[in-house]
C-alpha cells in the first residue's frame, strides 16, 4: 500500500523518535556501567595499595644495603618541615621525581639509598607552645607521625630505617661537634651586625621571613637593629666550593645557580692623579 505525504511524516518522526530515546537509554546505560566500574576500580585500587605497602613495610622491600660488586647511588630528598598541617602538594612532587630515579637506579642494579628525614626545628612549633603550654617536642612528634603515615600512603620507595629529625639526640649531637671544629679552626665568631629582630616573636627573620616589614607568622612588626650573634664565615671555602662544582654530576641551571650564589667577583684598585 501507499502512504500519504502526512501519513509518511508522522511514521518518520515516530521512528526518529524511538531512534534518539534508544540512543539515549544506551548512552545513560554506559555512563552507569562506566560509574560502576570505576567505583569498583577505586575500591580496588585502595585495596591493591593498602596491601603492598604492608608488605613493603613488613619486609623492608626498600631498605639499603651494600653489596660489594654493586655500584652505589644516594638519592636524597630535602626533609620537610612538619607542619601541623600535614603534607601540602609541593611535597609529593618533588618526592615524586626523586622516588622514580631511586627506583630506576634500583632497577638498574645498583644499591639505592633513598631515605627520608624531618626538618624539625620551627618558629611555628615554638609559637604553638607558648600558645598552648605544650612541650614542642610532643607537638613535633605527633607531627611528624601524621607526615610518615601521608608519605606512607602515597607509596614512596623511602628505607624508613635512616629516618632521622634534627631534634634527635644522636643528631643535635654531631651539629654541636660540627660548630666546635668550626670554632677551633677559627671559623667561627661572634659578630655584631644588623639583623631582623621581631620582639613579639623574639628572634630574629630571614629576608624571606618579611611581608612588607611585618612578620610573615602572625603579622608582627620587624626591626632592623644590631646584634651580637655568632657567625660562619663561609667565605674562607668560597673557592673550594666554586672549583668542587667541575666535579659534581649537577644539572649546567644548578652549578649556575650556585655559582651566582657563592658570588665571587674580580676588580681593580685604580689610583688618580688629581689634576693641580
Amino acid at each position: 500500500f501507499a502512504l500519504t505525504a502526512p501519513q509518511y511524516r508522522h511514521v518518520s518522526q515516530l521512528t526518529t523518535r524511538k531512534a534518539v530515546v534508544s540512543e539515549e537509554e544506551e548512552e545513560k546505560q554506559k555512563s552507569m556501567i562506566d560509574a560502576v566500574g570505576v567505583a569498583t576500580l577505586r575500591s580496588k585500587t585502595g585495596e591493591i595499595e593498602k596491601k603492598w605497602q604492608e608488605y613493603w613495610a613488613k619486609e623492608k622491600t626498600f631498605k639499603a644495603e651494600r653489596t660489594n660488586s654493586k655500584e652505589k647511588k644516594y638519592v636524597l630528598d630535602m626533609f620537610p618541615y612538619p607542619s601541623g598541617s600535614g603534607l601540602h602538594v609541593g611535597h609529593p612532587a618533588g618526592y615524586t621525581a626523586s622516588d622514580a630515579m631511586a627506583r630506576y637506579w634500583r632497577h638498574k642494579g645498583y644499591d639505592v639509598l633513598h631515605c627520608m628525614g624531618w626538618d624539625a626545628f620551627g618558629l611555628p612549633a615554638e609559637q604553638h607552645a607558648i600558645q598552648t603550654g605544650t612541650h614542642p617536642a610532643l607537638t613535633t612528634q605527633e607531627n611528624i607521625q601524621n607526615f610518615k603515615r601521608q608519605l606512607r600512603s602515597l607509596g614512596f620507595a623511602f628505607d624508613w630505617d635512616r629516618e632521622l629529625a634534627t631534634t634527635d639526640d644522636d643528631y643535635v649531637k654531631w651539629t654541636q661537634f660540627i660548630f666546635l671544629k668550626f670554632l677551633e679552626q677559627g671559623l667561627a665568631e661572634q659578630r655584631e651586625i644588623p639583623v631582623n629582630w621581631c620582639p613579639e616573636l623574639g628572634t630574629v627573620l630571614a629576608n624571606e621571613e618579611i611581608i612588607d616589614g611585618k612578620s610573615e607568622r602572625g603579622g608582627y612588626p620587624v626591626v632592623r637593629t644590631p646584634l651580637r650573634q655568632w657567625v660562619l664565615k663561609i667565605t674562607e671555602y668560597a673557592d673550594p666550593l666554586l672549583d668542587g662544582l667541575n666535579n659534581l654530576e649537577w644539572p649546567t641551571g644548578t652549578k649556575v645557580s650556585q655559582t651566582e650564589w657563592i658570588g665571587k667577583s674580580f676588580g681593580a684598585s685604580i689610583i688618580f692623579e688629581t689634576l693641580k
